[in-house]
């Protein structure tokens, strides 16, 4: 593995490196324009795309056109929007308008929706550029973006390791300087576990602030599921976030807010009261992630931060008394119209889920609801005398490439679908918001993750730590090699 900083002039594809903010201030400067921006994003994609497999629908021509009447309104005066001229890649679970949505799964082949996300219809109104459609696992099942569709992704650190998921693809495509921003989604932690392995910053905002609901595909996680921002820096983070979220009346589950921004104060983090825990008290946890989670509880402290060992009340048992109810008779809920005939070619493993959701019964899932209220309770508890909460992301660093997970961890045996993630899942079933930033490496190189967590509709207290730790240990110059 090599580390590369970013050094002017000194890297291919530089546009394509350069942060939503800087491109942004490029543009006002007439530094270059938004068709300068998209050739080199395009040539970035392409390059990274044959090494790690991030790309599963390109969208180039249609970038280069609206790069084109971009660069012409930019001539003109005439750019508007938050996000005028930035490249954007999409999950490929969130549907854009005339281009496949496979969503990982073999039986939507040949399914092109004729509507946008109702993100998508925000970063479009914000004047970004889509570029492509990113890789995930088979209808967002695991916490990789292995599929039958597209294959194996890897992780830009190190192509023998897994990127992570479901929005694999497109945290290997930020991490790897494809452009700055990406649309993700997490039902279980897929924004923040591909986040922590890939070394880039991921938010999954509080349950409802994001529209899912018109081109969300498919229903799986369906109380689980948000929408949120990957990117490199926590400002391009708060920008996006800013775009996407909102009250939208086509989303059932959509908060009735207004339109927010966030901005990010520099200042440090005095008169916080910050909880931290490495293992919420069962936890099997890594070595190297728990010393590098360590010195993250350092840095917070430098930072101003009063920072206390506490951690809420998580049920040992919490994923197969509570999570697995839920997540997995979800998973089944949304597979239940399909013939046997589309599970075919599907994953063995994908498979094996269906199947298990399906053994649940109404009195198990509905059970499994009433632990899940005792878990949010324990998190209200909490917050009454803390500001936020901080954990390692997940227990361990990426895996090889095109496993499930590891069978074990500190010489502990763990649940190979989930088991090596017990720091994620946990904010999906309170559905608070959460985010992972980078806070370090293993002894491989490979990234190590730090969550943040706030109570429910308080990003803008994620985004200030993490911007504060961000300008004490600066993530964003350092490079993978692939």
């Amino acid at each position: 593995m090599t580390l590369k900083t970013s050094e002017p002039g000194a890297a291919r594809n530089d546009l394509a490196r350069l942060s939503a903010v800087d491109l942004l201030a490029g543009y006002r400067t007439g530094r270059f324009t938004p068709a300068d921006v998209i050739e080199d994003v395009i040539a970035a994609l392409q390059r990274v795309d044959a090494k790690c497999n991030v790309v599963v629908e390109p969208l180039y021509d249609q970038a280069r056109a609206e790069a084109a009447r971009m660069t012409e309104a930019l001539a003109r005066g005439a750019a508007q929007g938050a996000l005028f001229g930035v490249p954007v890649t999409v999950k490929d679970l969130v549907y854009v308008a005339g281009v496949p949505a496979r969503g990982g799964a073999p039986a939507n082949e040949g399914f092109t929706p004729a509507i946008d996300a109702a993100v998508v219809t925000r970063l479009r109104e914000a004047g970004a550029i889509l570029t492509a459609k990113t890789t995930t696992c088979e209808s967002g099942y695991k916490l990789t973006a292995d599929s039958p569709v597209s294959g194996v992704t890897r992780n830009p650190w190190r192509l023998d390791r897994t990127s992570g998921g479901s929005s694999g693809g497109a945290t290997g495509a930020v991490a790897a300087g494809c452009g700055p921003l990406a649309v993700g989604t997490d039902g279980v932690g897929s924004i923040r576990v591909p986040a922590s392995f890939c070394g880039v910053f991921g938010l999954k905002p509080t349950f409802g602030l994001v529209p899912r609901s018109p081109g969300f595909s498919p229903p799986s996680w369906g109380s689980l599921a948000h929408t949120g921002p990957i990117a490199r820096s926590v400002a391009d983070a708060a920008l996006m976030l800013g775009v996407m979220a909102g009250h939208d009346a086509r989303d059932g589950a959509s908060l009735p807010l207004g339109p927010r921004d966030y901005p990010i104060p520099v200042a440090p983090l005095d008169g916080l009261k910050i909880a931290a825990s490495a293992d919420f008290g069962f936890a099997a946890v890594d070595s190297q992630v728990r010393e590098a989670f360590a010195r993250a509880l350092d840095v917070l402290s430098n930072l101003g931060a009063s920072v206390t060992l506490e951690a809420p009340k998580v049920d040992p048992e919490i994923l197969e008394r509570t999570l697995k109810p839920i997540a997995l008779t979800e998973q089944a809920a949304a597979a239940a119209a399909r013939p046997a005939a589309d599970f075919e070619r599907s994953d063995a493993d994908y498979r094996d889920i269906v199947a298990e959701g399906r053994r649940y019964s109404g009195v198990d899932y509905i059970e499994a609801t009433y632990r899940r209220g005792a878990l949010r309770a324990a998190f209200l508890d909490l917050f009454s005398g803390y500001d936020a909460l901080v954990t390692p992301t997940v227990a361990t660093t990426a895996f090889a490439a095109g496993a499930l997970g590891p069978e074990a961890i500190a010489g502990r045996r763990v649940d190979r679908h989930l088991g090596w993630s017990p720091f994620s899942w946990p904010m999906n079933l309170t559905g608070l918001p959460a985010a992972s930033a980078p806070c370090g490496f293993d002894a491989d190189g490979l990234p190590i993750g730090l969550q943040i967590v706030a109570p429910w509709l308080e990003e803008a207290r994620i985004l200030r730590i993490a911007a504060a730790f961000e300008r004490a240990r600066p993530w964003a110059e350092v490079w993978p090699g692939a």
